[in-house]
């Protein structure tokens, strides 16, 4: 029964350690949840910063506005489309009257069209204000004049008195074919420009309905392909197409050469002496930088062999045109496609640069992080500690002083060691609140004069506090 007292004092004693021991750690929580928290904001604003800087992730579809379904712009987007579908990209196709309204369809913003193809010297561009970027010149797209005639026909202006299929109203062949024949003297009445083109031109020459017709197309071409070979339908071969070249920007001076259509037949049967423009591909200035690599990518294959008129490798080109060159095209020209894009599919190398532009920042802003919260946290449990010794040092001033009163400065120093014993400090830091405890022993001592124990200092944490 003696023993009662012992027991329920070891009893309570071991309460109030384990109570001392969660309070403590409930400290230690806190002073790492306030670091953590810094941790998370400090981060957070890498990563809001890193993201603005971070365009939304491309779009699976655009739209593309191309010419007559008989045109040779046509038939490449149709190819452009077969290629960007390996890529889970759904390319839309619609057709126009040609250049002209691909250009106005561009320049509404409203209109929902993306990319179009173009051909060159149609308009003058304001580089500056211009609502679309060239991702590059295609090919040459030749003025293909056929004509019906029992004599071969050398000159525009030997069409003055025909009827004449020049593209509809919105077409670039119909542009074109305006401003060569005002350059030839050729735009005189009794000429008559017919608002034909493409299929309905071409039949209607083959019928004899009209006496001439204006292409601007490729030679791949079906409406070429099929005019060359028509039986009374001839080709002119112009005199003037280097003149015309030399004057017009726009234009270059082109040859079919003899047999180029179908050596068998030897079509043509001799050399051909034309104009030509370039077609240009087109896009929106908005148009997401990340499509223009892989559009580039589907153009390059669909052009870059020989043709007619150009070498292998010719084209595409970063030629200049009517339009400003989209800097995204102009990398492409330089570098070719992105890195992860030349091993990996577009949709998966494209992820991995948008997380890549999050990434860096973060890793950067992490790493400095992971040096500063150990410190952060060290110093936030300290500074519990340490505060106590501007107090120490207020009753040390007070012991030089004349009129000081030992009973006041020792009621004080009382107060600070009980301070000290109410401060919660996770147990690696306790060695601070004795080594604390040393000190204010030996200003008592002082106050005393009495011999104090001498005060070992703690040892250094690892983070250098």
């Amino acid at each position: 029964m003696n023993q009662t007292p012992s027991i329920l004092k070891r009893i309570v004693l071991r309460l109030r350690r384990r109570r001392d021991d969660m309070e403590n750690a409930s400290v230690s929580m806190r002073e790492l949840a306030f670091v953590i928290l810094v941790a998370v904001v400090v981060v957070g604003a890498a990563f809001m910063i890193a993201y603005r800087f971070v365009r939304p992730a491309p779009p699976n579809h655009f739209v593309i506005s191309t010419g007559d379904e008989s045109g040779a712009y046509h038939l490449f987007a149709k190819r452009y489309k077969e290629l960007l579908a390996h890529e889970k990209i759904n390319v839309e196709l619609r057709t126009s009257s040609g250049s002209v309204e691909n250009l106005n369809r561009l320049s509404d913003p409203e209109a929902g069209y993306d990319v179009a193809l173009i051909q060159s010297g149609i308009i003058t561009v304001d580089e500056e204000n211009s609502p679309a970027r060239s991702l590059g010149a295609l090919y040459y797209e030749p003025l293909w004049v056929f004509y019906r005639s029992p004599v071969e026909l050398t000159r525009l202006t030997q069409l003055a008195s025909q009827r004449i299929a020049a593209g509809p109203e919105g077409s670039g062949t119909r542009v074109l074919a305006i401003n060569m024949l005002k350059a030839t003297g050729a735009d005189k009445p009794p000429l008559k420009l017919m608002p034909l083109g493409g299929t309905a031109a071409a039949d209607a020459l083959i019928a004899g309905q009209i006496d001439s017709a204006l292409f601007v197309a490729a030679p791949d071409a079906p409406i070429v392909q099929r005019l060359l070979k028509a039986p009374g339908v001839r080709l002119m071969n112009m005199a003037h197409a280097d003149a015309l070249a030399q004057r017009y920007g726009y234009l270059s001076a082109v040859t079919l050469l003899r047999g180029t259509v179908d050596l068998a037949a030897d079509i043509p049967p001799a050399n051909v002496k034309m104009v030509a423009v370039t077609a240009h591909l087109v896009a929106r200035d908005d148009f997401h930088p990340a499509l223009v690599s892989v559009l580039l990518q589907a153009a390059s294959k669909v052009h870059n062999g020989s043709g007619v008129f150009h070498k292998a490798g010719e084209f595409p080109a970063a030629r200049a045109g009517d339009f400003p060159i989209s800097e995204e095209a102009v990398r492409y020209y330089k570098s070719g496609p992105p890195f992860l894009q030349r091993y990996m599919p577009f949709w998966v190398a494209n992820l991995i640069e948008r997380l890549l532009v999050l990434l860096v920042p973060l890793i950067a802003v992490l790493i400095p992080m992971m040096r500063i919260m150990p410190a952060l946290y060290d110093w936030r449990i300290k500074r519990r500690i340490f505060r106590w010794y501007r107090e120490l040092k207020g009753v040390e001033i007070g012991m030089s002083t004349a009129a000081s009163d030992n009973t006041k400065l020792l009621a004080r120093l009382d107060e600070i060691e009980q301070g000290v014993v109410e401060t919660k400090v996770p147990l690696t830091y306790w060695d601070y609140v004795y080594t604390l405890r040393g000190h204010i022993d030996l200003v008592r001592a002082h106050l005393t004069n009495t011999k104090a124990a001498p005060v070992t200092p703690p040892p250094q944490s690892p983070s250098g506090g």
